[in-house]
């Protein structure tokens, strides 16, 4: 492939909840489910990226991140799995989707997050990365991504194959499109096909109706277990079986296939070609357990909130808050991170020259997991908790975000800064930021990364190799 599969649209956060049914709700007729673990994972555009990246694929998501905790958590995800986020601006909240399941079935589904507002604007590292992609995915799911008329019009010049898989509220492809992936139920909204006719003549009806009105190269029709139906130049559908009928949790299904269809396109595969090779991986999704199985992660409780003093300052939800309130007013956002182990008058110098950049400084924390991969067992001194309470007790900063990887970049992508800040004469000691291991992060935004000086003499490895020295050589013990 000759550049990334670029997936565009709407992300949200799914979240399964597994529970025991063993009784009726005292003051309804309804069941109770105990809950016993819960799952999370990205839907939505999100989740057809992660299945586009499963084999290797370099995936790049153009979605849009809501300043809040289900924004932080997406890029968290997303990023642990080898996409690249290319991420908007998103007024509102998060939109999550959360099925209550017992027994393997779903109960209920809860939907929250509200209205979908306007996302930002495009950076010119986003329409530069459409320009150049392999193939994209437009993954719609009516929340507005795929109606950003800047998007759109950079959709409509690339060179790439372009799969658009449509949504009844969103709005309709951009002409020129390879290839349409509706499912049977949207065929019918989408085209206001009237029942009567066999379930395939409706289909093939619809297909081409929506194909003629897209002006797409070709509309293809999922059929649920019975494959999908495919009409293009020709009069004559192509009507594509699936291997296999299996019955399962359909969740996800749909993404599956686009985004099959549109690795296949990016390697030069026909429409027809890509088509079967869709059916065929849609079907062995569902068969083998659906999106539990094909995007395992670990089963999880909730996490316990962090205390401090200075605690409306800590977290994602205190630095969305932030960086919500300075872009609104049209500042600049800051930011920074390191270990901050054994805080020290090297560290407090950053901080202050990085706030006197913008008007906020939000402080990016390695969690205590992520200090001992990089630093030893043996790390950190200081606890997270502790090392975030000290660093929000200074005046010069706003608010202080824990990570867990041993790099910025998923929390980067979701604060997506002005500016990145480094302490010292880094790397180069020229001040050349390009070396920056962000540098490349911050552009997808139009950001920039920028090194301030540093205090000499000031180490944290040396100061606790320092205390240590003198615990094991304590004075007068000769």
């Amino acid at each position: 492939m000759r550049g990334p599969l670029v997936v565009l649209g709407d992300t949200l956060l799914d979240r399964d909840v597994e529970g025991l049914v063993n009784r009726l709700c005292p003051d309804s007729p309804v069941p109770v489910l105990d809950e016993t673990v819960h799952a999370d994972r990205p839907g939505g555009a999100g989740l057809a990226a992660l299945f586009a990246a499963a084999d290797g694929t370099e995936v790049a998501l153009v979605t849009a991140l809501a300043d809040d905790v289900g924004g932080a958590r997406l890029s968290t995800l997303l990023t642990a799995a080898g996409v690249q986020v290319f991420a908007l601006p998103l007024a509102g909240a998060t939109p999550e989707k959360i099925r209550l399941r017992a027994g393997g079935r779903v109960l209920l589904r809860h939907d929250r997050g509200g209205a979908a507002g306007p996302p930002g604007e495009p950076s010119e590292a986003v329409l530069q990365l459409i320009a150049g992609a392999a193939a994209v995915l437009v993954s719609d799911y009516g929340r507005g991504v795929a109606g950003q008329p800047a998007l759109r019009a950079a959709l409509a010049a690339t060179a790439a194959p372009v799969v658009w898989d449509p949504h009844p509220r969103g709005p309709a492809p951009v002409p020129g499109v390879h290839l349409a992936s509706p499912n049977e139920s949207e065929v019918r909204v989408l085209a206001g096909t009237t029942p009567g006719a066999s379930r395939l003549a409706t289909a093939s009806r619809g297909a081409q109706e929506l194909r003629q009105r897209w002006r797409a190269g070709a509309v293809v029709v999922t059929l649920g277990g019975d494959g999908a139906l495919l009409c293009h130049a020709g009069s004559t559908p192509l009507v594509v079986p699936a291997p296999t009928c299996a019955e399962g949790d359909t969740c996800g299904a749909g993404d599956r296939f686009a985004a099959t269809a549109s690795r296949a396109l990016a390697q030069g595969a026909l429409v027809s070609e890509a088509v079967q090779q869709a059916v065929t991986e849609a079907s062995a999704y569902v068969a083998g357990g659906g999106v539990a199985q094909a995007v395992p992660v670990p089963a999880t409780t909730p996490a316990p909130t962090v205390v401090a003093a200075a605690g409306d300052r800590v977290g994602p939800g205190a630095a969305g808050a932030v960086v919500a309130g300075v872009r609104a007013a049209g500042g600049t956002v800051v930011a920074t991170g390191g270990c901050f182990d054994l805080l020290h008058a090297g560290h407090v110098a950053t901080l202050q020259a990085a706030r006197r950049l913008g008007d906020c400084l939000v402080v990016c924390v390695n969690s205590d997991r992520s200090v001992a991969e990089l630093k030893g067992p043996d790390r950190p001194v200081v606890p997270q908790g502790d090392r975030s309470r000290l660093l929000a007790a200074l005046g010069c900063v706003d608010a202080v975000v824990v990570f867990d990887e041993t790099t910025p970049h998923a929390v980067l992508s979701w604060l997506r800064p002005d500016i990145w800040v480094k302490g010292g004469d880094y790397a180069t000691g020229t001040g050349d930021t390009s070396t920056l291991p962000e540098a490349e992060i911050l552009q997808r935004w139009g950001g920039h990364t920028i090194v301030v000086p540093y205090l000499d003499g000031r180490s944290t490895t040396d100061m606790i190799m320092a205390a240590r020295s003198a615990d094991r050589h304590p004075e007068g013990a000769r």
